[in-house]
């Protein structure tokens, strides 16, 4: 065979080999799994519990419970139904076994035995124990020259003079004598000279305002 034959013949496998190379890779390239998803994160729940700022003592016999506050119950050796719960907007809680339960209105203790003779046809004697970790429902604002303006939650009944202390007192050139109580309505407005009550005490003229949830106390400057 001549050598220019072969030369033609080995030209021609170089290129039929090549052919079959690029459908192979052509054919494996189409046939690969695609790439697997990365799973989807599992959604993060913030915990809505956390320790009362006020540090002021609640009275299990008479605060009453709101929507929204948060409770801690305790069921003496039963960790299934123990632990904290949110009061929902409408007034329940929810309890292992038992159910919906009212909460709103109801104080402390009250709840408790509530649970408890809910709890009774399940367990034998169970020992209940209600506190009010967190106060949501109860709120007064503090407006204006004080120094610690904002929220604060109404665990005991307070009055204005007792509210303005417990945010600071007043800011330099707060006017002392010219403060109003707005209530929650939008339409009622109560005036208080804490100067006059400093030195003469309350009087007709100038009330120690017991404040209501949702009150402002408004200090002007």
């Amino acid at each position: 065979m001549s050598g220019k034959r072969l030369a033609v013949l080995a030209a021609l496998m170089i290129i039929s080999c090549g052919a079959g190379f690029a459908q192979q890779s052509a054919t494996t390239n189409t046939t690969a799994p695609p790439a697997a998803d990365k799973p989807p994160e599992a959604p993060k729940v913030p915990s809505s519990v956390s320790p009362d700022t006020t540090a002021l003592p609640i009275d299990p016999k008479t605060y009453v419970i709101g929507a929204e506050d948060i409770l801690n119950i305790r069921v003496w050796r039963e960790n299934d139904f123990s632990g904290p719960r949110g009061v929902r907007p409408d007034g329940k809680i929810t309890m292992p076994l038992v159910g919906d339960l009212q909460a709103s209105g109801l104080t402390p203790a009250r709840l408790a035995d509530q649970i408890k003779q809910a709890l009774s046809s399940n367990l034998k004697d169970p020992e209940v124990e209600v506190d009010v970790i967190q106060v949501n429902s109860k709120k007064y604002n503090m407006a204006g020259g004080v120094n610690r303006p904002g929220p604060y939650p109404m665990v005991t009944p307070v009055t204005v003079f007792q509210a303005i202390n417990n945010a600071g007192g007043f800011k330099d050139f707060a006017n002392q004598k010219d403060i109003i109580v707005l209530r929650a309505d939008g339409k009622t407005r109560l005036k208080f000279n804490y100067k006059d009550f400093v030195k003469h005490g309350e009087n007709k003229k100038n009330v120690n305002v017991l404040l209501e949830n949702g009150d402002t106390v408004l200090v002007k400057e």
